[in-house]
This record gives C-alpha cells, sequence and structure tokens, in this order.
C-alpha cells in the first residue's frame, strides 16, 4: 500500500495559480488511479480532478475543468495538480488520493488511501 504526502499549498491571490504535488512511498504507485478530492470549511469532500494509471484518461468536476489540470509522473511516483485562475471558492484543505481501479475514480467510496491533505487559501 502506497503512503501520500502533499504539498504546494498556500496563500494567493485570485487569478493566480499553484501547483500541487503528492509524493507516494512504494513501489506499486504506478498501479493506482490517483485523485485530487477538497473539502472546504462547514462542506462535504468533493472531487477535483483524477487520472488513470497510465496517465491516458483523465477528468475533473465541472467547476474546475479548463482551470485545473492533473498530470503524473511514474518514474518519481508523484501527481500533480496545476490550478490556474483561481478564484476564493478554491480555498480548501485538498487531498490526495489513491485507488485500485482500472479508470479514472471520481467518488470517495472507492478510495483505499488519502493523503494528509495541503491547504490552499485564495484572496479576493
Amino acid at each position: 500500500q502506497v503512503q501520500l504526502v502533499e504539498s504546494g499549498g498556500g496563500l494567493v491571490q485570485a487569478g493566480g495559480s499553484l501547483r500541487l504535488s503528492c509524493a507516494a512511498s512504494g513501489r506499486t504507485f504506478s498501479s493506482y488511479a490517483m485523485s485530487w478530492f477538497r473539502q472546504a470549511p462547514g462542506k462535504e469532500r468533493e472531487f477535483v480532478g483524477g487520472i488513470s494509471w497510465s496517465g491516458g484518461s483523465t477528468n475533473y468536476a465541472d467547476s474546475v475543468k479548463g482551470r485545473f489540470s492533473v498530470s503524473r509522473d511514474n518514474g518519481k511516483n508523484t501527481v500533480y495538480l496545476r490550478m490556474n485562475s483561481l478564484k476564493p471558492e478554491d480555498t480548501a484543505l485538498y487531498y490526495c488520493a489513491a485507488a485500485q481501479f482500472a479508470g479514472v475514480v471520481t467518488t470517495t467510496r472507492l478510495i483505499g488511501v488519502w493523503g494528509q491533505g495541503t491547504l490552499v487559501t485564495v484572496s479576493s
């Protein structure tokens, strides 16, 4: 089983960009579908974007489509979330997640491993 550690969160002005990274331990990283979820205060955890084990397929929440992109480097055991044109409503704790699944995972029910989260704050 992999372990996940996110980094790259911080404070950014609206319209700015950030890139989150998620480093995975373990030699089986390339067999996991990887996803990003976020949770704002008082709200449920929601899907942001995900990528298949090979990197050949991606999927995004409508709220971030066209602004965020997920990529992975299986040689570095790392998945990334590039966030552009950030809005105050993107403020949340962002979680990296792994699932042993053939496609792209968009639901928390299939997630087997969670990272600890990294905070993104977007000021207006």
